[in-house]
């Protein structure tokens, strides 16, 4: 079993092997980032060549970081606000109507508690699902694995480990419902 088959399936892997795909994406993350802000022509174009799927209407402002890109998948009137970090070894998928603060990073990769596996550089990696209509407040975390549904607001600062159900309000570290909304 290769390397990537290990990462896709959830298992522990030498990301080392799949350095090449990431030199690639962070060379199209850098040229988008030296983007002019008025050149959205530029911006669109260059996201749909470093995404694995986007909808018709999205916009995300620079400077933006993601690993391998096509494991990112965003639908309709997407939008992420500046210093947006995702980090991509397994899927992430957004759905309709997200929007996400300034300063916040969805983590897909995690590393063994065993140390040894650790020094070795191997990691894991969990996917991240994100439903309609979600607004995450600057400085969220989301953390490999988490779901969270639609309709659904997460607090500024907030560090999601957890699933979140739809029409909830969340926050904390670790988030935590809130309220019902």
């Amino acid at each position: 079993m290769t390397e990537k088959e290990k990462r896709d399936r959830g298992l522990l892997y030498d990301p080392a092997v799949l350095m090449p795909e990431l030199l690639r994406c962070k060379d199209l993350c850098f040229d988008y980032n030296q983007l002019r802000p008025s050149d959205l022509e530029g911006q669109r174009a260059l996201i749909r060549r470093l995404l694995g799927q986007t909808g018709q209407s999205f916009h995300i402002q620079a400077p933006f970081w993601c690993d391998y890109g096509y494991n990112i998948r965003i639908g309709e009137s997407f939008y992420a606000n500046h210093n947006c970090v995702m980090l991509d070894a397994a899927p992430i998928t957004f759905g309709d109507h997200v929007f996400i603060g300034p300063d916040c990073g969805f983590y897909t990769a995690g590393h063994p508690l065993n140390a040894e596996e650790r020094a070795q550089g191997l990691e894991y990696a969990r996917p991240i699902v994100v439903g309609d209509h979600v607004w995450f407040g600057g400085g969220v975390r989301v953390m490999p694995g988490v779901t969270i549904g639609s309709h659904v607001v997460i607090g500024a600062g907030a560090v999601v480990n957890r699933d979140i159900p739809d029409h909830t309000m969340a926050g904390g570290v670790p988030a935590a419902s809130i309220r019902r909304i």
